[in-house]
């Protein structure tokens, strides 16, 4: 069937009364998005990524750990919290503005690290970067980012935070935090979450059904396993041996890289209570409670299962923020609600970086912010400060 004729059935279907149980879901799968601007959330741009990439590379992005069941817990714990919305409240403003290590921000949405962006789009981090700005979002980039730190302030029009893995080599990282400082990154995200190793069984899946000579991009672990050195902030250094994980660090490490830097040290990958304690004890300025989107362990916990107990532990010592399952402005409302100090999105904007480029990440964030403000409005909540455990339930 042509294209066209594809479109006008659809649109006929649509008008159907025939067809109105029909789940959204299935029309999401059925007409793949073609223009950003028709987004009417965040999802529609999954199949739109899934379409314009090849499988090694949407494996990439999509895969969690073993049976993915952390990787879909994260979203669907969303869904066992309630809102409880109050009424009869001057709405007519709703500000999202939000305020980070002294820094305010339009939005307590923010941009996830994640790695390889030119595995997704030609314009990699630039694209992403340059969304960033215009949103006026917060954006962490990745220490296996595909584009230098240094390029991706000058297209951000100022720093970005940067996400350290403390490879397995001292030396090696205390040149990356060096770098990352010199550059101008005032905060500091170190990853926790991945030095046990991991088990990737849907990207391994997905790569044996591309049939492309991959061995110049991605060897043995997707993209990036070809090699640190293939990465820009891994340009002109020894990496011979060296690796991502560094099984050995401990808590001592925290203490060790704010000796080394100025910068914020926020750890993100933190899940339990003692945790949280251990990172205040020993000197971190923030938390990021995370399982990398799924994608460290098969806890089979959701991070926003998580969030209650860390907040609990952290007493207001430092801000804490979460990251995973996040597709809707009202998960975003209900992490807020049980105390994160911020919110970030992973996958969304990268299906929106894969579909579309810079104009895809921009939808993604415009559409967020758009829910966001309004279930905002619905629970007679003005201000983020007004956001709190009363606002949900369950």
């Amino acid at each position: 069937m042509a294209l066209e004729d594809r479109r006008r059935l659809l649109k006929f279907l649509a008008g159907s009364p025939l067809l109105a149980s029909v789940p959204a879901e299935a029309w999401q799968e059925a007409a793949v998005l073609e223009n950003p601007k028709d987004a009417l959330n965040v999802m529609e741009f999954e199949s739109a990524a899934r379409k314009a990439l090849p499988p090694a590379h949407y494996g990439y992005m999509a895969t969690g750990v073993d049976d993915d069941f952390t990787l879909r817990a994260n979203h669907e714990a969303y869904r066992r919290i309630q809102l409880r919305p109050r009424r009869l409240v001057d709405i007519r403003e709703a500000s999202m503005r939000t305020t980070l290590f002294g820094t305010d921000w339009e939005s307590p949405i923010f941009i996830c690290p994640c790695g390889y962006h030119r595995a997704f789009h030609p314009e990699g981090e630039v694209a992403t970067a340059r969304a960033a700005r215009a949103r006026k979002s917060l954006m962490l980039l990745s220490t296996v980012t595909t584009t230098p730190v240094e390029d991706v302030n000058r297209e951000y029009g100022g720093a970005v935070w940067y996400q350290l893995y403390a490879t397995s080599s001292w030396a090696i990282t205390e040149k990356l935090v060096k770098r990352a400082e010199a550059a101008g990154c005032p905060v500091l995200v170190w990853t926790i979450d991945l030095m046990a190793g991991r088990n990737t069984e849907t990207q391994t899946r997905l790569r044996r059904l591309d049939t492309r000579d991959c061995t110049s991009c991605h060897g043995p672990g997707g993209p990036g396993g070809a090699g640190l050195r293939r990465y820009p902030m891994f340009a002109g250094l020894d990496v011979t041996g060296v690796g991502l994980a560094a099984p050995a660090l401990t808590w001592d490490t925290v203490e060790r890289l704010k000796k080394l830097t100025t910068m914020k040290v926020v750890l993100k990958g933190i899940e339990t209570r003692e945790d949280a304690e251990l990172a205040c004890q020993h000197g971190a300025d923030g938390i990021i409670v995370s399982n990398h989107g799924g994608r460290a362990e098969e806890s089979g916990r959701a991070t926003i299962e998580c969030l209650p107990e860390v907040v609990e532990a952290a007493r207001g010592r430092v801000p804490v923020m979460i990251d995973g399952g996040i597709r809707r402005g009202s998960d975003a409302f209900k992490a807020l609600a049980l105390g994160a100090k911020a919110v970030g999105i992973g996958r969304p904007y990268l299906w929106g970086l894969a579909a579309f480029g810079q104009p895809g990440i921009e939808r993604v964030i415009e559409i967020l912010r758009t829910e966001l403000s309004l279930v905002m409005r619905q629970c007679g909540t003005r201000s983020i400060q007004e956001i709190t455990r009363a606002s949900v339930t369950g």
